[in-house]
């Protein structure tokens, strides 16, 4: 294969992540074919045509049904808004493009599902944007975990804690409707903390939740709207979806864990990370320091140390990007690594990395939180 045509549906902050990770993917995975940038879709006027001139794609478009017609094109980035994504991951897998799409995926797992049997039926490939799992840090602890290091795994803690939405003044955008952005945190920040306990730790068996709204009303705002804007002045609005979750869970291997997501919590920016307690050991990971994990490891059991490992080039894509540990990796770089497994499947007709089966898994649990707060008990999964 000489070369991939790709596509972005969707060109907000997301879409311009991808992009970059597309244009930087040779110059870190120089094996790959060459990537060409074929079309950019967005439906506020001159957002594309601004993608086309600043990054060089070919074409642009308000409609992303244009690309889904495009028989040259191979390949789409699927980074709209989230009630757009069962539509278009649907339309671009029934055209016979491979898709690399965001996290959640839909609303709900029916919606999941439905993109999964799209690209099951057509034969194409998917990788969804499960981007921490790709972290060095967290490639490291799987090994230590997989190696029987830790023991077996008794316990553990993963939090998402932002402040993306904890200004009272940010605008009452799709995030914060359910017809449009689904359980709010949930799909937003605990998607990727149950994607992270399932790729470290295994299936969830059963869990209870609860969630809260802490901000009940927002402004709407006067435009389009890009990332988290603000909007002060006009008219108020309800707040749907859920600005806090916490769960309990049980998993198949027999050990227990809780998952905390929130985007309103103030004086946190991207806390995201985990602790995972074994009978032998334990490891510690935060994205504030993805380059480090700390370490508890031996047979002293009782009084056992942590040391703070700085991960280097023996450490998943490590060496791709950096020489030597203690060399600092950043968000971007994981979305590389995302491109890098989207492309290598498209090359060798494998699934690589996370995966829409991992998407539905997901979602299933997210789900499973709703049906939890609403029956106020425990959700069986499996």
């Amino acid at each position: 294969m000489t070369g991939i045509s790709v596509a972005v549906a969707g060109f907000g902050w997301m879409g311009r992540v991808h992009t970059q990770a597309y244009l930087r993917l040779r110059q870190h995975y120089p094996q790959l074919p060459v990537i060409r940038l074929a079309a950019v879709a967005d439906e506020v006027p001159g957002r594309g045509e601004e993608a086309a001139d600043q990054f060089g794609f070919e074409a642009f478009t308000q409609d992303w049904r244009d690309i889904a017609a495009d028989p040259a094109i191979d390949a789409v980035s699927i980074t709209a808004p989230n009630f757009l994504h069962r539509e278009i991951g649907v339309a671009m897998a029934e055209a016979g493009k491979h898709i690399w799409i965001e996290k959640p995926v839909g609303l709900s797992t029916e919606d999941a599902k439905a993109v999964a049997a799209a690209v099951s039926k057509a034969g194409v490939q998917s990788t969804v944007g499960f981007n921490y799992r790709n972290a060095p840090a967290v490639a490291l602890a799987k090994s230590l975990i997989d190696s029987g290091e830790l023991g077996t795994i008794t316990h553990s803690r993963f939090r998402f804690l932002s402040d993306y939405a904890a200004h009272p003044e940010g605008a009452l955008s799709w995030r914060y409707e359910r017809e449009r952005g689904g359980a709010g945190v949930l799909g937003d920040l605990a998607s990727h903390g149950i994607d992270l306990i399932r790729h470290l730790l295994g299936d969830v068996d059963a869990l209870v939740a609860d969630t809260a709204i802490f901000i009940p009303e927002r402004a709407r705002p006067s435009a389009a709207t890009s990332g988290h804007a603000r909007a002060s002045g006009g008219e108020m609005g309800a707040v749907e979806n859920e600005d806090f979750v916490s769960a309990l869970l049980r998993l198949g291997s027999g050990g227990r864990c809780t998952l905390e997501a929130c985007r309103v919590a103030v004086g946190e920016q991207n806390n995201y990370g985990f602790e995972i307690h074994g009978t032998k050991g334990a490891v510690f990971w935060d994205y504030r320091r993805m380059g480090e994990l700390g370490t508890s490891l031996g047979s002293k059991y009782q009084d056992q140390s942590v040391t703070t490992v700085l991960v280097g080039p023996e450490s998943g894509e490590f060496g791709r990007f950096q020489p030597g540990a203690a060399n600092a990796m950043g968000y971007d770089d994981l979305k590389v690594i995302e491109a890098r497994n989207f492309v290598s499947s498209i090359v060798d007709g494998a699934p690589q990395g996370a995966t829409i089966a991992d998407a539905v898994a997901s979602a299933q649990a997210l789900d499973a939180m709703v049906a939890s707060v609403s029956s106020g008990g425990w959700i069986c999964l499996g």
